[in-house]
């Protein structure tokens, strides 16, 4: 089924500041390349089928370009993001006003989130990560926002900040994941959850193989990931090997680009 997604092309995009590990200003980076890497990934989602919109970028948010920290998007319910560091802070207002202005229920959080960063759905639970950025009292507050069962997830390794540097959902019900991420509680939660899960190589999760994005049929993935294209490829899914080598030096790959818009207004 196609599906629609929510984009920011990086018009503005820079390595000014340094809010996570990957992030590393004395390198630079090329704001023309990561266009083009981005324009390649946008137009990769429309081959397929699915529906991109765009939301205009903000000059002085070079990070604005990773919409799925803008907000969850639940049965048409949007819950906002409310950033942790301030650098960012100004983007949570901007996805909610774009969703607003189109007459979608907005919900303005309360506590920090970042969005599809640190909220994954499946068809029936919403998986939650905690330890860096979210605030795990966010999860109680999605909950009652989207009327959907959240489950919480910890993440032990600041290389993987956001749950979708570690984990994405490969259907509503399986999931891949990188399990040394996670706390050891967390790692049972999980275990018992989705015992038929894949299970990413410490290799394929230092290039982000696991922030990707996945119809059920297609993943659309890093192209560095290779034993975890593999291991799709053996279970039957067909991968969309993408290059986002540019926007990786934000921490960003293909999901941080992508918020997913699930039941439209």
């Amino acid at each position: 089924m196609p599906k629609h997604f929510l984009m920011c092309r990086p018009e503005y995009f820079a390595v000014e500041y340094s809010i996570n590990p990957w992030m590393r200003p004395e390198d630079g980076a090329s704001r023309d390349l990561a266009v083009l890497q981005w324009e390649r990934l946008k137009a990769a989602y429309e081959e397929l089928g699915h529906r991109v919109s765009l939301i205009d970028p903000i000059d002085g948010l070079p990070d604005m370009v990773f919409a799925a920290n803008g907000a969850l998007v639940v049965d048409g319910r949007v819950y906002g993001a409310r950033f942790a560091y301030p650098q960012r802070g100004p983007e949570g207002p901007a996805y909610l006003r774009w969703f607003a202005e189109r007459g979608y229920p907005v919900h303005e959080p309360r506590h920090v989130n970042e969005g599809e960063g640190d909220f994954l759905a499946l068809d029936e639970v919403v998986l939650a990560g905690t330890g860096f950025r979210t605030d795990v009292r966010a999860h109680q507050e999605a909950q009652e926002v989207l009327g959907r069962p959240v489950i919480s997830l910890t993440l032990v390794d600041p290389r993987f900040y956001h749950l979708d540097t570690a984990l994405f959902p490969l259907d509503g019900r399986n999931v891949a994941y990188y399990p040394q991420a996670f706390s050891l509680g967390s790692q049972e939660v999980l275990r018992r959850m989705f015992p038929d899960a894949v299970l990413a190589t410490a290799e394929d999760a230092e290039v982000l193989g696991l922030n990707a994005v996945s119809d059920g049929t297609h993943v659309v993935m890093n192209a560095e990931a290779s034993t975890l294209q593999l291991e799709l490829k053996l279970r039957g899914y067909e991968v969309i090997p993408v290059d986002l080598s540019e926007l990786r030096k934000a921490g960003g790959g293909p999901k941080c680009c992508t918020l997913e818009i699930r039941g439209d207004k």
